[in-house]
């Protein structure tokens, strides 16, 4: 699974709350509305500026603090295809691994606000058009690929009647 599109550079310990503000709670139950603002507090001009395809990439314990199932499915409606972060909050990765949004650990020092990417899922590999260099995340076990392939756990779910991983 390949992935192409452009690098949204964000620092350490971007939480839930920089991803889902918590003052718009009253939207989370209306996600579109809610995608509007995925991420303002961190970047004011994110949601409005992302483009289909393009890449989260965070620092160290992305995706800290509450379990808001919704973070993770708010950056995949905004059009992001994966998140790359040295680490992410555990909660963070499971529920982005859950609704269908790749999620890879990398090197992000390597990797600037702007940046063209490619991404193959499978093998782990990043390669930064921009500045010809090549990067390897730990590749995705092929039971999370398939998830994906479906549009997470609960489409995939959906799909089979079962968590099918053969």
């Amino acid at each position: 699974m390949r992935l192409q599109g452009n690098a949204w550079k964000f620092g350490d310990n971007i939480s839930t709350d920089h991803i889902a503000p918590g003052r718009l709670f009253h939207l989370r139950s209306n996600l579109p509305e809610l995608a509007k603002h995925v991420l303002e507090d961190a970047d004011p001009e994110f949601a409005v500026k992302v483009a289909p395809g393009d890449f989260v990439v965070g620092g160290s314990n992305f995706g800290l603090g509450s379990s808001r199932e919704h973070a993770p499915t708010i950056i995949k409606m905004a059009g992001v295809s994966a998140v790359l972060a040295k680490s992410f909050a555990r909660i963070f990765f499971r529920n982005a691994i859950n609704v269908g949004l790749p999620v890879l650990i990398c090197d992000t020092d390597q990797i600037a606000a702007g940046d063209r990417l490619e991404v193959d899922l499978s093998s782990g590999t990043i390669r930064n058009l921009t500045q010809d260099k090549l990067l390897t995340a730990s590749p995705l076990p092929d039971v999370m690929i398939r998830l994906l392939a479906d549009g997470g756990l609960a489409a995939h779910v959906a799909k089979h009647g079962d968590l099918v991983v053969d």
